[in-house]
């Protein structure tokens, strides 16, 4: 279109159990989906919006960001409510506003923090499925505690990323912190990082539970982070546990 746009930043939360994951698929329902279809009939034109992080189907969000432009007519301090009742249930807006030309949701973001959850006893209850990863044996809470120290900082995580379908520059990130809180039967991973791999936070929680399990140890962790080989790291946690709780940019004095 040829009339004059400005840039929205738009943060959302959802919950992935309603959702194909992020990313648009054609019949199937999606929050990026969601949210073009929204916005396109808020403004009664086409609208592109571009997330921070493709997350995979059954991923939660607290605060995903997403970016779009807009004519510049509209009132973007009213877009939160004007959304709303376009939004399928599962998809909430938590903030619309204004943002500089050069915003980008992705492109622009400095850091992100993630949390994953295990809901760690012999029954789940009912309306946690597909909330968290049910883990029914009994974990060694202190032991996974001490090996997340060995994660953190500037290494080469090529053992933790699963190979997506589109080329990587590099598989060096930095991880800011990474830690747990156990509040039985929960535990409740938080990490935050510069940046992360395709599917990085459940293949390093999948190996952290293996050091539960006792079938790990923090040397065995060592030799999986140094072989740069995805094949010599374990499989991946479920997704249902997976939880996107933050991206960070400049302007916001984060990450």
């Amino acid at each position: 279109m040829s009339e004059p746009r400005k840039n929205v930043r738009i943060t959302v939360s959802y919950d992935g159990r309603a959702f194909f994951g992020w990313q648009r698929h054609p019949g199937k329902p999606t929050v990026q989906g969601a949210l073009e279809e929204a916005l396109s009939r808020v403004v009664d034109a086409p609208v592109e919006v571009r997330g921070a992080g493709r997350t995979d189907r059954g991923t939660h969000a607290n605060g995903q960001v997403a970016s779009a432009r807009v004519p510049a007519e509209l009132d973007v301090a009213s877009l939160r409510e004007a959304l709303g009742p376009l939004l399928p249930s599962g998809l909430t807006v938590l903030a619309a506003e204004p943002a500089p030309r050069s915003f980008h949701a992705r492109m622009s973001a400095v850091g992100k923090r993630y949390l994953y959850t295990i809901y760690n006893a012999p029954k789940l209850p009912p309306k946690l499925e597909g909330k968290v990863w049910h883990v029914p044996g009994a974990l060694d809470v202190a032991a996974m505690q001490a090996a997340l120290p060995l994660l953190v900082g500037e290494h080469d995580f090529a053992s933790f990323a699963t190979k997506a379908n589109h080329a990587r520059k590099s598989t060096v990130r930095t991880v800011s912190s990474f830690s747990l809180t156990h509040d039985a039967p929960q535990i409740v991973f938080r990490i935050e990082a510069d940046g992360f791999l395709y599917k990085m936070v459940r293949n390093l929680v999948r190996a952290i539970v293996k050091v539960g399990e006792g079938r790990f140890d923090q040397d065995r962790l060592r030799a999986i982070l140094a072989a740069k080989d995805r094949h010599a790291a374990p499989g991946t946690a479920p997704a249902s546990g997976l939880c996107l709780d933050e991206v960070f940019y400049p302007e916001d004095g984060d990450g």
